[in-house]
C-alpha cells in the first residue's frame, strides 16, 4: 500500500514538473499583437480653368491647397455611418484616414459601396464655387486600386476617388457646358 501510494505521489510530482512550466509558460507569453487595418480614401483638389468652365476637363486646373473635403459613408440600410470633413494638403492632396470607420457588413457596407467624398470649402475666394466634375454635387465614389501601405502591426487599404473640383466664379459662361 505504501509503496502504490509512493508510486502515485511520484507521478503527480513528476507531472507537475513536467505540465506547470509549460502552463505558466503559456500564461506569461505575449499575446500575439492583433494587426490594425485602416480605410483610407486619397482624392486632389483642384481649382477648374475658366477655359474648361462647364465640361469636367482639369486641364490647366490649379490645386487648391488646404481645401476642405468630406467624406461621408452610409450603411445597407441608407443610415450614415460615418461623417468626416478633412483638408487637403499644400498640393491640393487629401489622405484621409478613416478613424473608427466600422463596416456593419463586410460586403453590404464595404467602403466601395458605403462611401463618397464632396468637396465642401475652398480657401481660394476667386474659387470657391461648387463644380460637379467626376459627380462631386452628387459625391465622388471610391475605386479600388490595389493599393495598400503595411507596417509591421499596421495595415491601410487605400481606396481613390477621381480629382474633385471648384470653380471660378469671375468665368464667362459661354464656354460648353457638358
Amino acid at each position: 500500500m505504501a509503496s502504490k501510494n509512493f508510486i502515485t505521489l511520484s507521478t503527480f510530482l513528476l507531472l507537475q514538473v513536467i505540465f506547470f512550466p509549460c502552463i505558466a509558460a503559456t500564461e506569461n507569453a505575449p499575446k500575439a499583437i492583433e494587426k490594425k487595418v485602416d480605410v483610407v480614401v486619397e482624392t486632389t483638389v483642384y481649382c477648374q480653368s475658366c477655359e474648361h468652365y462647364g465640361t469636367w476637363s482639369l486641364t490647366g486646373a490649379k490645386p487648391i491647397p488646404s481645401a476642405k473635403v468630406s467624406v461621408t459613408c452610409k450603411n445597407h440600410k441608407g443610415k450614415l455611418v460615418y461623417y468626416k470633413v478633412f483638408e487637403s494638403d499644400k498640393n491640393g492632396y487629401l489622405y484621409a484616414q478613416l478613424e473608427e470607420f466600422k463596416m456593419q457588413h463586410s460586403l453590404l457596407d464595404h467602403p466601395l459601396h458605403s462611401c463618397y467624398v464632396k468637396p465642401v470649402w475652398s480657401p481660394l475666394e476667386s474659387c470657391n464655387l461648387l463644380s460637379n466634375v467626376n459627380h462631386s454635387l452628387d459625391g465622388a465614389r471610391l475605386r479600388y486600386q490595389n493599393k495598400r501601405l503595411r507596417g509591421s502591426n499596421y495595415e491601410a487599404v487605400v481606396y481613390s476617388a477621381s480629382p474633385l473640383a471648384f470653380r471660378r466664379s469671375d468665368c464667362s459662361h459661354t464656354a460648353p457646358h457638358n
